[in-house]
């Protein structure tokens, strides 16, 4: 066994411990200059006090004794002291020339130890550390020159190569990369390793980890941890992790971001809490331990340690904790995502998401005023050009320096070291745009991102392909591949998907990612006076078919304007050929364009005349198409309007309107085609951008809210209006910056704020979520903390922002407390704020009865998101809230009044006398065809669709299909229609991935608990409640241990707790099975993989309105997927509905045979169950799910429950519940009666 393939063993199996500081312990010697010189560096002329690395050469004593507590502590891997070992870090104390013996002498030295506490069942690992280095390659060390840098690449690869030679020389486990802060260091570093590895032919396990700079996650030189994993991953590491930064209360949410980002294993080792004024760690190792604690509980990590403070007592109390816990388990494969660049923020591209442009105006082959810029060394107004690319919608940003007058490879580092410098432009990926490889490669050791080639083809032949990709992706980027071979370019289709597919072979077959091709399949000139050349955009636009057919995950780009350039000198015909190109392309396949943002024109503006000669033109439809084209542009030159930009748009009448009108009918209408352009149009009228946001834009969203107040608007149109809102204010947004910076103006502040959350333990947040969309439709601040906030923080927030309201959002029944618990603190605080509850488990009564008796300000309960902006207006203006708050007292005192007079009319029977009136007993049942546990991962969407229940999806929305209205039918289509577009693009790009896991198990009752038995030899225990309310005569009080035969032994109490004997189970076949061959099925199940990070993606696009219909989807899904594991239980694994022949309609209605109770409703109240089934089912091994504090699922969109195949079990509630059975049921939980009301809330 390899040592990866042993150390990937063992951190499947349990969580490995890595090692505490070394500086802390270092320090603890308070050794002088003369200690670290010892007899070796006497003479030395620089001081090298401080330089750590020094003492393996001169008191190697010290360091072997530091390995030796450390694994005496119970540390699996010990880090070598060599954080600082190479030539860039070490020419500090004039010790470079020893950067390879002093990182071998620190690998000898952990080696040893490691060796001697190693033994067969417990080995030890070294790591060898290649720290961040003393200097960053991103980051200007002169703050009046951004351009300048105080190392290179080529500075930082040799010495990283020279330090990991030395570590490998001396006998390391695994290399380390850590505490990066700059991740183009950390790309030198790994780019030293490949190459490294290459030469000798070695595999040994890469740890890679970085530091945070700030509480929002983002790394010092910038880079968000998405665009950080996105940058590195292409180096395939063993472990991605977090290190440093902060102590591990505050490190935790970034480890659990980084989590969900990465395949590999994960790591993090945070420091002992914060420096204390005199730079020392606090933070006990009992403390430490405590905080890392919640870590291992949630599953988050696979290796954990210490960092700055950290010492082997911190490191012996982690060993002790995380021996209690298993490992997060490694992510299932998921399907590829599609393509990612990155800069400071990530990019992703996909063939089904819009066009993703390219700013072409940064080529000197292409744009005569920026190559004049360049040569003027007017590198400022370049800069310019960029950012007006960005403002007018480019998406990554192509830079070329190919011209014989300019020196490329330095007019390329100091051009993109200045745009790198600026955040606005840093956030985007970079096209790096030459015919020659070293330009290509200068431009590439300048990116910390992941960037893109432009270009590579074969015309030098296979090897040539092959090499320059194996370097590109060294370097961490993706490659355009021109459809380019020895033969010359590919003009006509058959030559393009020749050279195509030769080239995607021979990529992919050389382990070359296909999201990381894209292919350009050469968009050449039309209309040439050459015949042959008429079917150039024609053949291009198959050619995208074919590719797209034959070529899954590649990307396609191409620059649009070598289409048109038989007409240059005329905008007009060139916009509309672009216009007419771009829309048939995108349909083909056509993802990404290089184009000049600025001067694309909108298909649907063009004059019809001109679109149609275009059309003939490009799609070959008839023979005179040239002439006909060129007699409209000789016409409209003639005329003076050969200009662009909106000379040959005519369209839709409202498109004649003025501008100011456009935009207000654009925000009411919810178009966003053109809204970005008419903001830039309307902008100069306005003195102020401010002025523009508070005048047409609100005027527009004003309307809105009074037609959704009328009832001739509904949720689906709001939101719709507010992705126009949205995009338009961020079109704005720099404008407004520029002036703010300008008069020296920090103050963000904007109208009122209302803060939003979901409480501590809920991961629900749609409805929350659509509320914040309707509230900044409303002209609302909304300040949204996320899921699963205690409250705490939510209090702390709403006083730190001075948010003038606090909305409450929950699902399930223990997000009720912490409601109340939320009020109370509200009032030991003396807020006087309203609070605002909300959410599928709230009710008035509940609010009137529990929360408001707790708070002393206003506590408003809100049924559904349409009564949210009304409700705020109304507690918001000084002469609306008296009477708003005292028809709210009014309602509250007749919800009490009437849930009393409820509890008086519920008459109940007490436990004794509900169990006399149970139902029939069930006898056995039919034993299952499966017994085991079905992994149900990567499971295929289109065998779910079928089963989702569009009625309950419009309910979410509002929009109940049997109210019917002629507007409110126009809603509902409209809704479905995108919702309907969402899916497909959920099932093209596989934005959604479906994993669970259901299995069926032998089972009894016993009373009113359910004894299961899994793999262990003792059953588990479902302690289930029974219905007390007095039924008329006939009627049965349920409890869903009716529905499975008795296993119960006879005697003692009928309710039998585990302590009350033989539950009455008999052995056979080697798996335990129950008397009277009764059975329980099980699942846990999932539509919420990939959900957060794609509706990320739409956020960052201004689109709330297809993250909250993904968002609604993913919760349709995960129910279509539970009726269609349901189903296949039934008539396969179990067999008991073999011979069913249901509708879908049919299977809606449940007119199946037994039912499918979920955790948290009716019949089972209790979310903790979950716990048990998810122990049963192995969920979290085997599929990732894993459960909050409250037991809510993670990912949302989630559903975990039972199926019982008893003909006669039914649905029903077990609510009411007396105080006998929940003192009963307490005690068979083993819980305090007080824990066991808070989790049955209000029944």
């Amino acid at each position: 066994m390899t040592i990866r393939e042993q150390l990937t063993d063992i951190a499947s199996r349990r969580i490995l411990v890595l090692d505490g500081a070394m500086g802390t312990m270092i320090q603890r010697y308070k050794l002088t200059e003369t200690e670290f010189r010892g007899g070796k560096f006497e003479d030395h002329p620089t001081s090298i006090l401080g330089c750590n690395d020094v003492l393996c050469l001169t008191k190697p004593d010290i360091i072997s004794s530091i390995h030796e507590a450390y694994l005496k502590a119970g540390a699996d891997i010990i880090e070598t002291c060599s954080f600082n070992a190479t030539a860039v870090s070490l020419a500090d104390y004039g010790l470079d020339h020893l950067a390879w013996e002093i990182s071998r002498a620190s690998a000898e030295i952990a080696r040893k130890q490691a060796d001697k506490f190693s033994t067969p069942g417990v080995p030890r690992f070294v790591a060898g550390i290649l720290g961040g280095a003393a200097k960053s390659a991103s980051i200007s060390p002169d703050m009046n020159d951004p351009g300048k840098r105080s190392v290179t690449w080529d500075e930082l690869e040799a010495a990283y190569y020279d330090n990991a030679r030395g570590l490998l020389d001396g006998g390391v486990d695994i290399l380390m990369v850590e505490t990066i802060y700059d991740t183009l260091n950390a790309k030198a570093a790994i780019f030293a390793i490949s190459r490294l590895f290459e030469e000798r032919n070695i595999d040994v396990p890469l740890m890679i980890s970085a530091t945070v700079a700030d509480v929002s996650g983002r790394i010092l030189a910038g880079q968000t941890l998405e665009a950080f994993c996105v940058s590195v991953l292409h180096a395939k590491p063993w472990s991605m992790g977090l290190n440093c930064s902060f102590g591990a209360g505050s490190l935790k949410k970034h480890v659990q971001e980084l989590a969900a980002l990465v395949p590999c294993f994960v790591s993090a080792h945070p420091n002992a809490g914060l420096p204390n004024r005199f730079g020392e760690y606090d933070e006990t190792p009992e403390t430490m331990a405590a905080v890392v604690e919640e870590y291992l509980k949630e599953g988050l990590v696979n290796i954990i340690g210490g960092c700055c403070g950290s010492t082997p007592d911190h490191i012996a109390a982690i060993a002790a904790k995380a021996k209690n816990y298993g490992p997060r388990p490694l992510p299932v494969q998921a399907p590829r995502k599609g393509t990612v660049f990155a800069g400071l923020e990530p990019l992703r591209v996909s063939r089904d998401g819009g066009l993703t442009k390219i700013g072409e105006r940064t080529n000197v082959a292409g744009c005569r005023k920026f190559l004049k810029l360049i040569k003027d060394e007017n590198y400022g107004e370049a800069l310019g050009l960029v950012r007006e690319m960005i403002e007018q919608g480019a998406s990554l940003i192509n830079v070329g320096m190919d011209d014989p007058f300019l020196d490329a490879k330095a007019c390329m580092t100091r051009f993109l070291n200045l745009a790198l410098a600026d955040p606005d432009i840093a956030r985007l990926p970079i096209v790096v745009d030459s015919s020659r490889w070293e330009v290509i490669e200068t431009g590439l050791k300048l990116l910390q991102g992941k960037g893109l080639v432009n270009s590579l083809s074969l015309k030098e032949g296979d090897g040539e392909l092959l090499r320059k990709a194996r370097l590109a992706r060294r370097y961490g980027a993706a490659v355009v591949v021109m459809l380019f071979d020895e033969q010359g370019q590919a003009a006509g289709y058959e030559r393009k998907i020749e050279i195509a597919k030769r080239s995607y072979d021979l990529l992919t077959g050389d382990g070359f990612p296909p999201e990381d091709i894209v292919f350009d399949p050469n968009i050449l000139s039309v209309a040439t006076g050459i015949p042959e050349h008429d079917r150039y955009a024609l053949d291009f636009i198959h050619a995208c078919e074919w590719i797209t057919a034959n070529c899954p995950g590649a990307q396609i780009s191409g620059g649009v304007t070598n289409l048109s350039f038989s007409f240059r000198g005329n905008d007009t015909v060139r916009e509309a050929m672009h216009a007419v190109f771009l829309k048939h392309g995108i349909k083909a396949g056509l993802s990404m364009a290089i184009v000049n943002p600025g001067a694309l024109v909108p298909y649907e503006n063009l004059e019809s005349g001109l679109r149609d000669a275009v059309e003939s033109l490009l799609l070959c439809k008839s023979p005179d198409a040239v002439d006909r084209l060129l007699s409209i542009a000789v016409a409209l030159k003639d005329a003076g309007e050969g200009q662009g930009a909106g000379t040959a748009a005519k369209s839709a009448s409202w498109r004649s309107l003025d501008v100011e009108e456009r935009v207000v009918h654009a925000m009411v209408k919810g178009i966003d085609d053109y809204i970005e352009g008419d903001v830039l149009e309307l902008r100069p009228r306005y003195a102020r951008p401010l002025e523009l946001v508070e005048g047409p834009l609100m005027r527009g969203m004003g309307e809105v809210s009074r037609l959704f107040g009328e009832g001739k608007m509904f949720l689906p149109q709001v939101i719709r209006s507010a992705r126009v809102m949205k995009k338009a204010v961020a079109v704005l947004e720099p404008f407004m910056e520029r002036e703010r910076l300008a008069s020296g103006n920090t103050d963000t502040a904007g109208n009122e704020k209302i803060l939003l959350a979901t409480v501590k333990g809920d991961v629900h947040d749609i409805g929350k979520n659509i509320v914040g969309v309707v509230l900044g439709c409303n002209g609302y601040t909304v300040l949204d903390l996320g899921i699963m906030v205690p409250a705490e923080d939510i209090l702390a927030a709403a006083e730190k922002e001075g948010a003038k309201i606090i909305g409450l959002s929950g699902l399930i029944t223990p997000s009720l407390e912490e409601m109340v618990r939320t009020a109370r603190e509200m009032e030991k605080r003396g807020m006087k704020i309203p609070l605002i509850i909300g959410g599928a488990t709230t009710s008035l009564a509940h609010t009137a009865l529990r929360i408001a008796p707790e708070y002393s300000g206003p506590v408003v309960y809100v049924s559904d998101a349409g009564q949210s902006a009304g409700t705020v207006r109304a507690l918001l203006a000084e002469t609306d809230r008296p009477r708003f708050l005292k028809d709210l007292e009014q309602r509250y005192r007749e919800a009490a009044e009437q849930h009393e007079r409820i509890v008086a009319k519920t008459e109940l029977l007490s436990l004794e006398g509900a169990r006399k009136n149970r139902g029939s007993q069930a006898v056995s049942g039919q034993a299952p065809k499966s017994r085991g546990l079905q992994d149900l991962n990567g499971y295929a969407l289109e065998r779910v669709i079928p089963f989702i229940d569009w009625e309950g999806f419009l309910r979410i929305w509002e929009l109940d299909r049997e109210q019917h209205s002629p507007e409110k039918d126009v809603a509902k289509e409209k809704l479905l229609e995108d919702a309907r577009k969402i899916l497909d693009q959920v099932r093209t790009e596989k934005l959604l991935q479906l994993r669970g896991v259901a299995g069926i198990f032998p089972a009894c009752a016993d009373g009113d608990d359910v004894l299961v038995y899994g793999s262990g030899p003792e059953p588990v225990r479902f302690a289930f409640l029974r219905n007390q309310e007095k039924k008329r005569a006939g009627g049965a009080n349920l409890c869903l241990a009716d529905f499975l035969p008795s296993g119960h032994s006879g005697g003692g109490n009928p309710g039998a707790s585990p302590r009350d004997g033989n539950p009455g189970v008999s052995s056979g076949d080697g798996n335990p099975g129950v008397s009277g061959g009764g059975w329980l099925g099980l699942f846990a199940l999932s539509a919420g993989f990939g959900l957060e990070e794609a509706a990320a993606a739409f956020r960052s696009r201004n689109d709330d309105y297809g993250a909250l219909l993904l968002g609604t989807l993913a919760d349709s899904l995960a129910e279509a997927f539970a009726e269609e594991v349901h189903l296949r239980i039934r008539r396969e694994w179990w067999g008991y509905g073999e011979g069913e022949t249901l509708s879908v309609e049919d299977v809606f209605k449940g007119k199946y045979s037994g039912i499918r109770p979920a955790f948290g409703y009716p019949p089972c109240p209790d979310h903790q169950d979950k716990r048990i089934a998810f122990d049963l089912l192995e969920a979290q091994k085997r599929c990732g799910l894993t459960l909050t504090e409250s037991a809510m699922i993670i990912p949302a969109a989630s559903v975990c429950g039972m199926v019982f195949s008893n003909p006669e079990a039914r649905y029903f509630s077990a609510a009411p519940v007396g105080d006998d059975q929940l003192q009963d049921w307490a005690k068979r939980k083993g819980i305090k009666a007080e824990e066991a009301r808070r989790r049955l809330g209000r029944i």
